[in-house]
């Protein structure tokens, strides 16, 4: 914490500093566009390029922004030296309010505070996380794992049915004590609440996860964590369509919007372990198959043309979508029988190591 204190510090510094040279201000920021979106095949990560910008205090295309991140920085720092937190929403609306006796208002939408806040995490090379920015809950987990959290130790193993609601901020969660084998992350927490029901942790040693869609910033924090800080192997469960899969290569590769975190986010390690359009031949699920929708071919074809999906293996259901155009939901499995999943597909795929890279 005192590090990110000292790199907020350090941006303020800088403005004074060409303040007392009589320049106009400035602070330097990463370009966060596309273009400047960079696959680093090395790393197996997603990262920023070397272009930046400069947002100055006097110009009026780059004023508002400018005050703006000052703001924020302020607002952040304020944080950390009290030591608490705060939500996306109430950082929005500490910051909001109008400027002297005009008309303008320091933010008007909460999006426009949520991007300055990532523009600093960029700036300063930091989690938002670090900053003491809460993003929302979402995703839930269950195993033999036992963490301490604000001083209360949670037992992941005792929580009954609903499992541990995965926070927004997992940075000053201490893992302590983690007797896993591996991490299984399911799409849907519909598939958790089977997988959970049917104690599949439990009978294979595993941290279950439910990410319930797109996995939550929190939820890539702790899955990264659980196999950088604890060496577990980490397997990703989704349907079998484009979006599905996406899912998967942003827990393993990271995003276009938070390329700058990637390697704080993204677990390269991660393998796909289901569900595949071939797994509809495999199991006999086509009574239970969807038609694929247009919409549905175009995300293939733009996944075709990602180098992080450059595999044979990826190739050839990609394609096999395409000309089948077919896809399965996870529950498709539950046409053989409820506990199909759990009893017989997930573990037939663990011990054969039938993984998707």
């Amino acid at each position: 914490m005192d590090t990110i204190k000292k790199k907020i510090d350090m941006l303020g510094e800088e403005v004074l500093e060409i303040i007392q040279k009589g320049q106009n201000p400035f602070v330097k920021m990463p370009v966060r566009g596309s273009s400047n979106v960079i696959w680093d095949p090395k790393l197996g990560l997603l990262k920023l390029g070397d272009k930046s910008s400069k947002r100055f205090m006097f110009n009026i295309a780059h004023s508002k922004k400018f005050m703006q991140t000052m703001l924020v920085a302020a607002f952040s720092k304020q944080l950390l030296d009290e030591g608490v937190h705060a939500s996306l929403r109430e950082a929005y609306y500490s910051l909001k309010h109008t400027i002297g006796d005009s008309n303008e208002n320091t933010f008007e939408e909460q999006e426009e505070s949520n991007s300055v806040f990532v523009d600093l995490e960029v700036a300063v090379d930091a989690l938002r996380d670090e900053l003491h920015i809460n993003a929302d809950r979402r995703g839930v987990a269950a195993g033999d794992v036992i963490i301490k959290d604000r001083g209360d130790r949670i037992d992941l193993s005792k929580l009954g049915s609903g499992g541990w609601a995965i926070p927004g901020n997992v940075e000053d969660i201490e893992l302590a004590e983690v007797s896993a084998d591996f991490v299984l992350v399911a799409e849907k927490n519909a598939t958790f609440d089977r997988l959970h029901e049917d104690k599949f942790w439990k009978k294979h040693n595993c941290v279950l996860m439910g990410t319930q869609g797109q996995a939550a910033r929190g939820i890539r924090r702790l899955i990264y964590r659980l196999n950088k800080e604890k060496g577990l192997p980490v397997y990703v469960f989704t349907d079998a369509d484009p979006y599905g899969w996406y899912i998967y290569s942003v827990i393993k590769i990271g995003s276009m919007n938070l390329a700058h975190i990637s390697q704080k986010l993204g677990t390269p390690q991660a393998r796909f372990i289901g569900l595949t359009v071939s797994d509809i031949d495999t199991y006999d699920l086509h009574n239970a198959a969807i038609r694929a929708k247009d919409v549905d071919i175009k995300r293939a074809e733009e996944l075709l043309k990602y180098p992080w999906f450059d595999h044979k293996e990826w190739k050839t259901e990609l394609n096999l979508m395409k000309k089948k155009r077919i896809k399965a939901e996870q529950e498709a499995l539950a046409q053989r029988h409820l506990k199909f999943v759990s009893q017989e597909y997930l573990p037939e795929k663990i011990e054969n190591k039938d993984f998707l890279p």
